[in-house]
């Protein structure tokens, strides 16, 4: 069997793929705090340690996320949920993008970068509340 180099017009068409690999490909992977506020009066306080993986399109921050119920109205102590979150920003502009899956709703969230980032998240079903949050 003879070696047959491969041509241009072969390796032309696997170029994007090589470009889209090399823009996903994350760099090292980090520990980071992700803390906030959401409903009218800042009454849920939210919580989530997330893995930042970061690629030239941007940084992704994934895991756990708890929200508390930490109003006055409380009555039995504070509600809690449990969930996950997925975090986008950018690396083309300030833009936040997340999305919150908590019991088995998945809210998504927008936001422009600033100190917190402030935006609304909207939940399938129910009014869209305004949300705060700081990533350490």
């Amino acid at each position: 069997m003879k070696y047959q180099r491969p041509s241009f017009r072969s390796l032309r068409a696997l170029a994007p793929l090589l470009v889209l690999g090399a823009l996903q490909a994350p760099a090292q992977a980090e520990t980071r705090q992700i803390l906030g506020y959401a409903g009218a009066l800042g009454e849920w306080e939210l919580t989530a340690t997330v893995d930042e993986n970061t690629g030239l399109l941007g940084k992704e921050f994934s895991g756990p996320l708890s929200m508390k119920h930490v109003g006055i109205c409380t009555q039995d102590g504070p509600e809690e949920r449990r969930g996950e979150i997925r975090v986008h920003i950018s690396a083309f502009s300030a833009q936040l993008d997340a999305k919150l899956l908590v019991e088995g709703a998945e809210c998504t969230y927008s936001a422009r970068s600033s100190n917190p980032y402030s935006g609304v998240m909207a939940c399938p079903d129910r009014e869209a509340v305004p949300l705060k949050l700081w990533l350490r």
